[in-house]
């Protein structure tokens, strides 16, 4: 599907309500499915999500997760070393491409018999599941989040618990930390302290409801709205804790510099408000926070600010190589993009092309960053409906604020 959004103005002092993080709901998904007692609420209806509900329920031989890395990475841990079953566990042909011998690797040093069916280091991954004691596992600090987690989520089920030691510079911290939170609240015995994890086995469950908060990186796109409206405009989103869980959350700190206010009100809303014009020029590093580089990146453009992100190396094993997806997009709007491994500046631009068609490249963050620029000129967003990936009422949300979607 392919929208054209024409320039609009947003409707102020509206309230949208976004569905639960997708983050947190697939955690959970694999807590509830070590521990059958969970009860889990406002759970995401993210496709994401639905995956790993479907794999879960899946009794066959062979689970397709599609696009779902997330999912891929958790149940990768979760059959190998917390069932017997033996499977295929596969996806789409980019889910091929993207690497996940890290985690194979870290997992055969617990026992697990896990084989490659096609290239060494990617799936589909063929798993001969046994149930492990746990123990000790050495493993790299800079890379995803996503492989750590998946490591602590079944400690907390494996008899001797898990220790990781991580080598290097940890990347995307505060993931880790939601992971240990929600540990915590389950009951698990954590300990996170420079470069060392342990979970201990839970023994007994403390607390089975949960409710999951909204989704902070889907939040990001109405940050980025906000800034790019006229000083005064305001939207209230539901619903929102200000001490969140979620690492994404700090994007209320870094659209300050974009002249976007954060207010907390009664019963978990927040309320975006433009009070100034932005800064000149944009700083910040996204080690913790990569999931908003597209967002960030797309706003400053907008704004015709400046803008230099680094601490981005995980963009290029994501949905896309975001990078590089990112120069290219930019570019055809007429943005002066220079790229490296880990980081990504945008010269300050004087105009913007309008009715520039955007290819998304099968990612979801691509189209639902991309589409506040209509804020500032018509733009087309190809293959629009990859948004389901995480945000699956995006673009209704979008027409109840202003925009007009057209399907093309």
């Amino acid at each position: 599907m392919k929208v054209l959004l024409p320039h609009i103005r947003l409707t102020s002092d509206q309230q949208v309500v976004i569905s639960g993080s997708k983050s947190e709901s697939n955690r959970l998904l694999i807590l509830q499915e070590l521990f059958d007692d969970l009860i889990i609420d406002n759970i995401s209806d993210a496709d994401d999500v639905q995956a790993m509900q479907r794999a879960l329920a899946s009794t066959g031989d062979v689970i397709d997760v599609h696009h779902a890395g997330t999912t891929m990475r958790f149940l990768t841990a979760y059959y190998a070393l917390c069932t017997e079953r033996h499977l295929t566990l596969t996806g789409s042909n980019r889910m091929q491409e993207r690497p996940i011998g890290v985690l194979v690797d870290a997992l055969k040093q617990l026992g697990a018999d896990i084989t490659y069916e096609k290239k060494e280091g990617y799936p589909p991954l063929r798993i001969k599941g046994h149930v492990s004691r746990g123990g000790n596992i050495t493993l790299p600090a800079n890379i995803s989040s996503q492989y750590i987690t998946a490591l602590m989520l079944i400690g907390a089920k494996l008899s001797e618990g898990v220790t990781l030691d991580l080598i290097g510079d940890i990347t995307s911290r505060p993931y880790i930390e939601m992971t240990l939170q929600l540990l915590d609240q389950l009951g698990a015995q954590t300990h996170f302290e420079e470069n060392s994890i342990v979970v201990k086995p839970i023994q007994q469950v403390a607390s089975t409801h949960f409710t999951v908060e909204s989704d902070w990186s889907s939040a990001s796109y109405f940050y980025s709205m906000i800034a790019l409206s006229p000083v005064g405009t305001t939207i209230r989103l539901k619903s929102y804790k200000k001490n969140s869980l979620q690492g994404d959350s700090k994007v209320a700190f870094l659209y300050e510099q974009l002249g976007v206010d954060t207010q907390y009100t009664v019963d978990d809303i927040v309320q975006l408000t433009k009070v100034a014009e932005a800064k000149s020029d944009f700083q910040a590093d996204l080690i913790e926070t990569p999931d908003l580089a597209q967002t960030i990146a797309v706003s400053c453009f907008g704004l015709g600010v400046s803008c230099t992100l680094t601490g981005l190396h995980t963009l290029k094993i994501k949905e896309t190589d975001r990078l590089l997806a990112l120069q290219n997009e930019l570019t055809k709007l007429g943005a002066e993009v220079t790229i490296n491994e880990a980081s990504l500046q945008i010269e300050k631009a004087d105009c913007l092309q309008a009715m520039v068609t955007i290819d998304t490249y099968q990612d979801h963050r691509m189209a639902l960053a991309f589409a506040p620029l209509a804020l500032k000129v018509p733009i087309v967003i190809n293959e629009a409906e990859v948004v389901t990936k995480s945000y699956i009422k995006y673009w209704q949300d979008l027409q109840k604020i202003g925009f007009q979607v057209e399907e093309q």
